[in-house]
């Protein structure tokens, strides 16, 4: 399954293309150079990469990722999601996923911000909104629509408070006052656009989405024991059979299969950073079988282990 976020109109268009192209000229004196920027924003990242990019894998936070300039392709599951120039990723959930930056160059780089969200602050902004907030029984009807991760098109609204959060880099006296006020603009711009209403069942707590949700911090936080279903069932108040299927509507993979994918970001993160052998990496997150774990890392990375860590060492490239 493709997706990429329903294009604006021309009209739409004309007057964001001109607050664009100056945020895209601030965002490259801001980060010259390629690579990732933790800036003094609580949770802003700004990304810059100058060439299209290896598939790499990496495990997204929840967050709201806007495009400036250039494509990138995600691959979560069974699901691809394509967007570009203007449009921003909502991901409600922790989630392992293969990512590409498909049009870049020196000259017109990828650039991209990255918003950290936390979803007490969406639920907190949906009891404000009142009768504005959007009603999450509103979803289409479709496969797609329970998935943690979607695309959509920024609107004029949006794009100015986003100008505007980013923009107090050149002010850093005004952040601690002015940044809490564009951020909440942005994530009420957000909670009312196309996917306002995604955003909203994980933030509802008996929605199936929050108790999902649930399920992937256990998962997140005890990865290397042994995955029971019927424990993780139990702590989420759901049946089985009920969690196996919203779990794999909203991550798009079993929780084996997610499970798996923690494990190997995390072996892969202890060889890199701290120099741990293939075999005692695959142990600690939970492997017995040392051969079983350099089958599957090189399945997921597509290099064995040492290859691997050997590339990313002498490597300094944006993360997927």
């Amino acid at each position: 399954m493709v997706t990429t976020p329903t294009p604006l109109s021309p009209v739409a268009v004309k007057p964001l293309e001109a607050l664009r192209r100056q945020f895209v000229h601030k965002m490259t004196r801001w980060l010259p150079e390629e690579g990732q920027m933790a800036t003094n924003i609580g949770g802003v990242t700004l990304l810059r990469c100058d060439t299209e990019s290896q598939c790499m894998s990496s495990v997204y936070e929840p967050s709201l990722a806007f495009m400036l300039q250039g494509a990138k392709r995600i691959e979560l599951g069974d699901k691809e999601i394509h967007y570009g120039p203007l449009s921003y990723l909502v991901t409600s959930l922790h989630l392992p996923v293969l990512g590409k930056v498909i049009e870049a160059s020196p000259e017109q780089p990828y650039l991209g911000v990255k918003l950290v969200i936390d979803p007490k602050e969406v639920a907190d902004l949906l009891l404000a909104m009142g009768p504005q907030a959007p009603e999450s029984d509103k979803l289409p009807d479709c496969p797609d629509a329970a998935c943690s991760m979607c695309a959509a098109q920024m609107d004029e609204g949006m794009l100015h408070a986003l100008s505007r959060l980013v923009s107090l880099l050149d002010s850093p006296q005004d952040i601690s006052v002015l940044a809490p006020l564009a951020r909440r603009e942005i994530l009420y711009r957000a909670l009312l656009g196309e996917l306002g209403p995604r955003m909203r069942k994980f933030a509802m707590v008996d929605s199936q989405a929050n108790r999902v949700s649930r399920v992937v911090a256990v998962l997140k936080d005890r990865f290397a024991e042994p995955l029971r279903i019927s424990e993780l069932a139990e702590q989420a108040n759901m049946s089985e059979s009920s969690l196996f299927h919203s779990f794999k509507q909203l991550t798009r993979m079993t929780p084996l299969q997610y499970q798996k994918k923690l494990r190997l970001h995390e072996a892969r993160r202890l060889m890199v950073s701290e120099g741990i052998e293939a075999a005692s990496a695959s142990y600690r997150v939970g492997y017995e079988s040392p051969s079983q774990f350099s089958r599957e890392y090189s399945r997921l990375f597509g290099a064995p282990p040492r290859t691997d860590v050997s590339r990313l060492r002498g490597e300094d490239r944006l993360p997927a």
